[in-house]
């Protein structure tokens, strides 16, 4: 019996996160290099501005998440936030086009951050939870579904580094414009495939239109039933202990972090709002339960795209600095090289859905926490192979790039097996009613993760700085990539051990 077709409305998700995509990748393939080579920041800073930015667009999905289900709705949060992000890219053009005038264009560059931070909230939670409503609760091809919509996230991924670096890092720092100019019309072909098409395609299994507030109600009056309401006096507890909780948490990160405002806005949200979910008293046992297997996750995940997301810093002034880039008498741009991640992802998309099927007819797919640790595993090893390239390597040599293209092929094998099974494994365990509120929990993952990257990315070697992490000198780039080696392989086998405990707190969700 063949496997019945995916939704159209999927399809429509594809296109619509294909196009925004390639203009937030398209914006990140060149935006170190234009801190670094038109600004004129050092990689320190470069680095942190980047973790700030990358860590607040994932960060405002709780926001968007929760605009979504109270207010406005999964359609019209997905078209503000693509003309939010519109705005951002013009912003960043500017930005480009002053740099005559250095506080002009720093303002320019800061602003135009504030709207992509903005508008990814309001699109990125949304677009992802409304792919569930396409289906039927517990259809088995969600999973699958997922990893078609990962696949039309990476296509846009794919162009977006080639043809915005090809514009905009030409070796004269004005050009960068031109990169920027190229993400900010794609995000405006964004809200036409939307708006052109949304009434058309964007429908449940019984034909209704989704993506609005009623809907999601109707819905989740299908779950099962909550507890009963808080009496006043358990009610004021519970906001007592909210405040209390929330007290400490932004004093403690104040202390650890003086100064750094994005940091403690960020790590400390990633626990209060978390914390304060949980909490809710109309939780079930096992919504709860769920819901907590969700957060454990959600911090091994950390790991993982804090040493995943160096691909936009570290990772892009390693390949500007110190790897041999000609190929046939032509020197490849270094924003190019995260395209490699990209194109491995549409390739292996395109098979995973089919390894995944044929070992859960055999029943030996494994379950989600499972390959969240495989993710991190992989991971691991391909900085372990990188390493390998760079042992010895002194100051302005330059190594093969088969190198990097090993590391983002192992990267892409990890990102894969964890990424859309971790999308797929958060819609399936959160009651509907939290729907796009849980996916921006999620996302506040990799908030963290972006803000720890930038983090990390700060001790890419430098020339005269004397670097250091709990006691561990960084002076090669060995030391550096090793960093993220024992990292990764730590919290893969953590996870591992706990699997089984993870699996019976799911309550028979795989």
């Amino acid at each position: 019996m063949s496997t019945p077709r995916h939704p159209k409305g999927l399809y429509l998700i594809f296109a619509t996160s294909t196009a925004e995509r390639f203009s937030y990748y398209g914006m990140r393939a060149i935006f170190i290099l234009f801190l670094t080579q038109a600004l004129l920041f050092d990689k320190e800073a470069a680095t942190s501005i980047y973790g700030s930015y990358t860590g607040l667009v994932y960060l405002a999905p709780l926001l968007g998440g929760y605009i979504a289900d109270k207010y406005w709705g999964i359609r019209r949060s997905i078209f503000w936030g693509a003309i939010l992000m519109t705005i951002g890219q013009f912003l960043m053009f500017f930005s480009a086009s002053t740099l005559h005038q250095p506080a002009l264009s720093h303002s320019l560059m800061y602003g135009g951050l504030g709207f992509l931070i903005l508008g990814n909230g309001c699109f990125k939670p949304t677009v992802s939870a409304v792919i569930g409503q396409l289906y039927e609760p517990g259809d088995s091809r969600l999973d699958s579904a997922y990893t078609i919509f990962y696949m039309g996230v990476n296509v846009g991924s794919f162009f977006a580094p080639i043809v915005c670096g090809f514009f905009g890092e030409t070796g004269r720092p004005e050009d960068f414009k031109w990169g920027f100019l190229v993400a900010a019309l794609v995000t405006v072909l964004t809200v036409i495939i939307f708006q052109t098409q949304k009434n058309k395609y964007l429908v449940s299994p019984t034909g209704e239109s989704i993506g609005i507030i009623p809907d999601a109600r109707r819905r989740d009056a299908q779950a099962p039933a909550p507890k009963a309401a808080a009496t006043p006096r358990k009610s004021r507890r519970t906001r007592f202990l909210m405040v209390l909780q929330s007290l400490f948490w932004i004093s403690l990160f104040t202390y650890l972090f003086p100064d750094a405002w994005v940091s403690i806005c960020i790590y400390s949200a990633c626990l209060i709002i978390p914390i304060g979910l949980i909490m809710a008293d109309s939780l079930t046992r096992i919504h709860r339960e769920r819901i907590l297997v969700i957060y454990i996750i959600a911090f091994f995940v950390i790991f993982f795209w804090a040493a995943y997301e160096q691909a936009g810093a570290s990772l892009t002034l390693f390949a500007s600095e110190q790897t041999e880039r000609h190929l046939l008498g032509w020197e490849v741009p270094a924003s190019w090289f995260q395209s490699l991640n990209a194109i491995m992802i549409v390739i292996l998309a395109a098979l995973m859905p089919a390894v995944w099927t044929f070992l859960n007819r055999r029943h030996l797919e494994p379950a989600s926490p499972t390959k969240q640790a495989i993710g991190l595993l992989l991971l691991s090893l391909g900085y372990l192979f990188i390493s390998f390239g760079v042992q010895g390597l002194q100051p302005g040599v330059k190594v093969s790039m088969l190198w990097l293209v090993g590391l983002y092929f192992i990267h892409t094998l990890g990102e894969i097996t964890l990424s859309p099974i971790g999308l797929s494994m958060v819609n399936k365990l959160t009651p509907i009613r939290f729907a796009s509120l849980m996916m921006g929990v999620w996302y506040m993952s990799t908030a963290t993760a972006n803000k720890f990257a930038g983090m990390l990315g700060g001790l890419y070697p430098e020339e005269g700085k004397v670097k250091s992490l709990l006691g561990y000198q960084i002076e090669t780039l060995h030391d550096f990539f090793m960093v993220f080696v024992v990292m990764s392989a730590v919290a893969s086998l953590i996870l591992f051990l706990l699997t089984k405990k993870l699996q019976k707190m799911m309550h028979g969700v795989v």
